[in-house]
This record gives structure tokens, sequence and C-alpha cells, in this order.
């Protein structure tokens, strides 16, 4: 596990897209998975910038979401659908359909996540893994357990998670209590993994996941036994870990 030490947020995002567009220099039609949250808008806005400036193609590239609230129809403003439309899709020349995204409309729990685990597999799994990662060290959701989970699966979303994002819905009462996202056997299986994260209130996830012992109560720390995982963050969210 590399640590690469941002000064601020803008500087985690340049460094962090920095490394996805180096991917896709080298790998015209690589696979990439991505993540949502507002952690890595930042990377996507810089990539978007320099697709316009015409540094880096992406229309060979096919990507593969990490996850996906149950019960949003595609369209919804808060699915995660919408969100790598609107923030990042829209303003690349990516082909649409060759981004994926686990079905969220779809009520069947079992069949979505088995038809998306077989569409990632199909794919040969992430030449690179962009990942955030929760307060409580969750990455996709996978929430804290007492156990790594393997394939996609459905999840119910812990209090501490619904919290951090009741933030970008109207109500608390508005945001979904179930989810289904790539297991992190799964996301094991991306041949690098970025995972980039900044702010204080991630300071003690990002020590665990780095420092602490391989443990499904924080499910980052998994990526201690990845053999190529960076890990893109800033200052105060480095707060806790020693110098390198």
């Amino acid at each position: 596990m590399k640590i690469v030490r941002a000064k601020d947020y803008a500087d985690m995002s340049r460094k962090a897209a920095n490394l996805i567009s180096a991917q896709v220099i080298l790998k015209p039609d690589c696979v990439l998975g991505l993540a949502t949250g507002s952690t890595p808008i930042g990377a996507y806005k810089q990539l978007s910038e320099w697709y316009q400036k015409g540094d880096v193609d992406f229309s060979q590239v096919s990507t593969y979401n990490l996850d996906e609230y149950r019960g949003l129809s595609h369209d919804d403003p808060q699915s995660y659908h919408y969100f790598m439309r609107d923030n990042f899709f829209n303003h690349i020349n990516i082909d649409i359909n060759n981004t994926h995204v686990p079905d969220g409309a779809n009520p069947d729990a079992a069949a979505a996540c088995a038809e998306y685990d077989a569409m990632v597999a199909a794919a040969g799994y992430p030449d690179l893994q962009l990942l955030g990662i929760g307060n409580n060290g969750h990455i996709g959701f996978n929430e804290p357990d007492n156990h790594f989970s393997k394939g996609t699966h459905c999840v119910d979303l812990t209090e501490s998670t619904i919290q951090a994002n009741s933030r970008l819905f109207d109500s608390i009462d508005q945001v979904p209590r179930q989810a289904y996202t790539m297991g992190t056997q799964t996301i094991m299986y991306a041949r690098m993994i970025v995972i980039v994260a900044n702010g204080e209130k991630k300071a003690q996830a990002v020590h665990d996941m780095c420092f602490g012992p391989v443990t499904p109560q924080c499910p980052a720390s998994i990526l201690q036994l990845h053999t190529n995982c960076v890990v893109v963050a800033d200052e105060a969210a480095l707060a806790l870990c020693p110098e390198a």
C-alpha cells in the first residue's frame, strides 16, 4: 500500500486524476471501476477538463460502478446512474453503452446482483478501481461486519452511513435503507486500486485502513493485502497516520 500525500482536496483530486488518466493513456480500452460520493467529484471534474483540452480520450473505455441504492430508478436525481452522468459521463466522450451501474430499480436483489457479477467478470475486472472510504471504513457499501463479502450483494445500510449520506437528500427519511454493492472480493480483483480521502472526519478510517489490523470491522483494511493499492489523501485525512 502506497500513500500519496496531498495538500488539500484540489491537490488530492489532481493526483487521483493523474493516475486514472495515465491508465487510460496506457490502455485506451481499459476497464475502470468507479465510485460515487462527494470525494471523487473533483477527480471527475479534472478528468473532464483534460478531455476538453484533448489530453485524454475515453471513447474506448468501459466502466463499472461499485454500487447503487436499491429502489431508485435510473433517472432519479439521487441515483448513482444519474450521479455518474451528471458529474462525469455527460462531460466526456465515453460511449454510454459502455458504462455500467448495478440495477437498483430491479426489486429482485438476487437476480440484479448475479447479473452485475456476471458482467464485471465478463469484462475481466477493472484495470483500475477508484474507491472512496466511509467514516466507518466502508468501501462501496460494504459496511463493517463479521466477515468480508464476496460478490455483489444487497446490504442494509448502517445508521452512520445513512446519516452521512443524508446531506445529499432533502430529508434523512428519503435516504434508501438498502443498496446493491460489489463485494470486497470483487474489488480486490482489480489490478490497481486508487482510494481517495479528504477531511478530518476520515482520519480514523484512513489510519485503520492503512495501519490497523486487517478486519471486516474496517472493510477497507483488506486493501493492505492488495499488491497495487495507492491511497491519495489530504493532510487532514492523514492526520493520524505516521509520516511516510
